[in-house]
């Protein structure tokens, strides 16, 4: 029995608990705010209106449930504020008009125990919207007889909103034909009446644009419009009516059959079937008058129906009437009246007696090529004739006799311009209205050769690049001749010039065709840069008339010479060796690489860089000049031979280079240094250039004579082992220091004999000696290829044995 106790016990305090939970619940907390709140606004304090503490709130994790699709509200539980989340719409909320209050119903619980409260939010109207019709444009058909007082409905505005915000009234813009009448319906909406207070005249007014304006009673008002157009049917009011009540036309005779003789208009106010009428005649029209003229019952044009002669009658009277087609038709009348005028009706004629084509282009001025003849078969002012052709063609008309008349040429012509010519004699006579008559006839012209063939241009310049295949087209030299046939048919050759004891048909051919260039051999920039000749165009006339062209052709560099290092020299690729003391200076001038490139300047423009260098931080190389210099002194731990490679890069594409090995050995014997002395180049003005070319002739033959006296007093002495070295000698060993020179190494004086000879145009080139480390220096002028040194070519400056 004591489980079954303790059971009943438990069941008993669930529902004590459950029946105090519900009393809890069943208490309802309401409270009233506007729709459209901001987010965030406060409604009220739910800690305080339900006796909570904060600390429950976020304890007992209350929660919000909303009776709705939106979860408009929540709780801050550290302050206990029930908010707006979202915002509220009322009209979204309760759409329907027949709901006067409405509620937002929310549900607060709280766990542990679980405990629920009931809160009820009214929402109150706010006038957010404004009224709207139903439809933007309302359309009206009213009758111009409908009766003033007439009443015609109106569709009614609409108003979201309740109570005063809703629509209250209306108004309609400012109308001399229609004000409205407002009533109220049983569930309290407004409704407009159109009310016509002035009678309509569809003919003075067609149509009435209205504006009706609901407006609500909300503070501030809002309010909203629409469009009441208003089209005024018609009633057949209103009589047709002629631009004129008599129409006088002169006519002339002779008119074809159907021509239009005058169309009648007559007009109605009214539209529609009121509007649309037909012509006949009246009764008061002749027989005959019908039997000439003809009326169109639809659009009112006369028109001839017989031949009309002016001598059986001169005037028509008719009488014409318009009648609508409305169900009471209305009618209107006019008089017309016809007078018949007689006509020049007679066309003059113009005959081709004679006429001669085709004629040569140079016939000459004042030659007769045709004779003509012009007649008419009316008499008085309508029989005379007048003759005349384009005062825009080159001929002229003159009488002969009476009604002849002589085609003469007035200006010289000219095929190529016009190659034949359209001539339209015309003959008109003095009638009223004048009548004419014309005749064409063509005169072809044959060409002469008086045209000489013309090219385009005066010059050409035709770039080609150097190393062309034998054959290559260089361009085409096209002349022109606007004569025909023979006279048109060119022949293209090259006027024969002698280059070199070269005649141009050996280097150029042309087609004789069509005028098309070739190229009959390879050229090379290095030797043959540009040629200058003529082309001539002649045609096939007699006698034949020619022209002819200069042309220009000029060698396009390419970068096909590798370039030659010239200083320091070597033999066959070798090494080049120096000593230098280890107690150099820092930027110290040890060696000068000097390369050449027979392209030309853009291609031969040199750069120089290290390939190797035993130490990169101890010996400098300028990329322009060549110049090795030391970048610092020489240490103890710096070794004793170094090993430069040097590579020189022409400017082409693909570029160019060669190399050059420079052995350098250090020695710790102390070597006499010298000061480096600026080489100047010498910059001529235009105006001592004669001068300075005859100076420095002068100064070469000196120098000539005394370099040879030189050397054959160096030949005839005895050779010592001890010479001592002077300024003056080329030849030397590549260990010794040359006496008086401004470089370290005997490079530096091998530098300045290439610059003074190569002032003078010429290349030096160093040559070894069979025996020791000796070499000769020779000047070769630039004709001269570098490979092979001539006894003619090169002219050694000095030999030492």
């Amino acid at each position: 029995m004591e489980p079954k106790a303790l059971l009943w016990l438990r069941y008993v305090a669930i529902f004590v608990f459950l029946s105090a939970v519900f009393q809890m619940a069943s208490a309802v907390t309401h409270y009233t705010i506007p729709e459209e709140m901001d987010e965030g606004s406060v409604v009220a304090n739910l800690a305080s209106d339900l006796g909570l503490d904060l600390e429950s709130l976020s304890k007992r994790k209350m929660r919000l449930d909303v009776v709705a699709s939106k979860k408009y509200l929540d709780v801050n539980k550290d302050t206990g504020e029930l908010y707006i989340l979202e915002r509220i719409d009322r009209e979204n909320l309760c759409p329907s008009k027949s709901v006067t209050t409405c509620v937002l119903k929310v549900d607060a619980t709280l766990e542990n125990p679980i405990r629920m409260f009931n809160i009820e939010l009214e929402i109150m109207d706010i006038n957010d919207n404004a009224p709207r019709f139903r439809r933007d444009t309302m359309h009206l058909d009213i009758s111009e007889a409908t009766a003033i007082g007439e009443r015609f409905s109106l569709t009614n505005a609409v108003d979201p909103d309740t109570g005063s915000n809703s629509v209250k009234t209306y108004y309609l813009s400012e109308s001399d034909h229609f004000n409205i009448a407002i009533q109220t319906g049983r569930d309290g909406s407004k409704f407009a009446d159109l009310i016509l207070k002035k009678s309509l005249d569809r003919e003075e007014q067609a149509s009435h644009n209205l504006i009706l304006t609901a407006v609500d009673g909300g503070v501030p008002a809002r309010s909203g419009t629409a469009s009441i157009i208003v089209r005024v049917l018609d009633t057949n009011d209103n009589a047709p009516q002629f631009d004129k009540d008599s129409y006088t036309i002169n006519l002339t005779e002779n008119s074809p059959i159907g021509s239009l003789v005058v169309k009648l208009n007559a007009t109605d106010k009214d539209e529609g079937s009121n509007s649309d009428l037909f012509y006949s005649f009246s009764l008061y029209t002749s027989e005959k008058t019908q039997q000439t003229f003809s009326l169109n019952p639809n659009n009112g044009e006369i028109r001839v129906k017989e031949m009309i002669n002016y001598e059986d009658f001169r005037i028509y009277d008719m009488e014409i009437i318009a009648t609508d087609k409305a169900a009471n038709s209305l009618s209107g009348k006019c008089k017309v009246k016809i007078l018949i005028t007689d006509m020049n009706d007679n066309h003059p004629e113009i005959s081709i007696k004679s006429f001669s084509s085709p004629v040569k282009e140079d016939v000459p001025v004042n030659t007769v090529i045709a004779v003509v003849s012009v007649s008419d078969k009316d008499s008085g002012e309508n029989g005379q004739v007048d003759i005349h052709i384009s005062d825009d063609l080159p001929f002229a008309l003159k009488e002969s006799s009476d009604n002849y008349y002589e085609l003469l040429i007035s200006e010289p012509l000219d095929r190529e311009k016009v190659p034949e010519y359209d001539i339209t004699i015309t003959v008109t006579d003095r009638g009223n209205p004048p009548l004419s008559d014309n005749e064409t006839i063509t005169l072809e012209l044959l060409d002469v050769n008086d045209n000489v063939p013309q090219f385009p241009q005066t010059f050409y310049t035709i770039p080609v690049m150097e190393n062309n295949a034998p054959g290559a087209s260089l361009s085409s030299l096209t002349a022109i001749d606007p004569d025909l046939h023979e006279n048109q048919y060119l022949v293209y050759f090259i006027i024969e010039r002698e280059i070199v004891n070269t005649s141009m048909s050996m280097l150029f051919s042309i087609n004789p065709e069509n005028g098309n260039l070739y190229a009959l051999k390879t050229f090379d920039y290095e030797i043959e840069k540009e040629f200058l000749f003529h082309i001539e165009a002649r045609d096939s006339g007699v006698p034949p008339l020619s022209s002819n062209v200069t042309v220009h052709i000029i060698i396009m560099d390419q970068n096909d010479n590798t370039p030659l290092i010239v200083s320091p020299w070597r033999a066959h690729g070798s090494e080049v060796k120096e000593k230098i003391p280890r107690s150099t200076d820092k930027g110290t001038l040890i060696a000068k690489v000097i390369a050449i490139d027979s392209d030309s300047v853009h291609n031969s423009r040199i750069t120089y860089q290290f390939l190797q260098n035993t130490d990169a931080t101890l010996f400098s190389l300028d990329q322009y000049n060549g110049e090795i210099r030391t970048m610092r002194m020489f240490s103890y731990r710096d070794s004793r031979d170094q090993r430069l490679v040097v590579i020189a890069k022409d400017n082409g594409e693909p570029a160019l280079s060669a190399t050059v090995t420079i052995k350098l050995s250090t020695v710790e014997t102390a070597l006499k240094t010298y000061t480096e002395v600026p080489l100047e180049y010498d910059i001529f003005s235009d105006l001592n250039l004669y001068l300075v070319i005859g100076l420095g002739s002068v100064s070469f033959l000196l120098l000539i004579t005394i370099l040879v006296t030189i050397v054959l007093k160096c030949q005839k002495a005895k050779p010592s082992k001890a010479a001592p070295s002077c300024r003056n000698s080329v030849i030397s060993e590549r260990n010794s220091t040359i006496a008086d020179s401004t470089l370290v190494s005997n490079d530096a004086y091998w530098y300045s004999l290439f610059l003074a000879e190569t002032r003078k145009g010429k290349l030096v080139v160093r040559q070894p000696v069979s025996k020791g480390a000796r070499y000769i220096v020779s000047s070769i002028p630039r004709s001269t290829g570098l490979t092979e040194t001539s006894d003619s070519a090169a002219s050694t400056l000095q030999y030492s044995k």
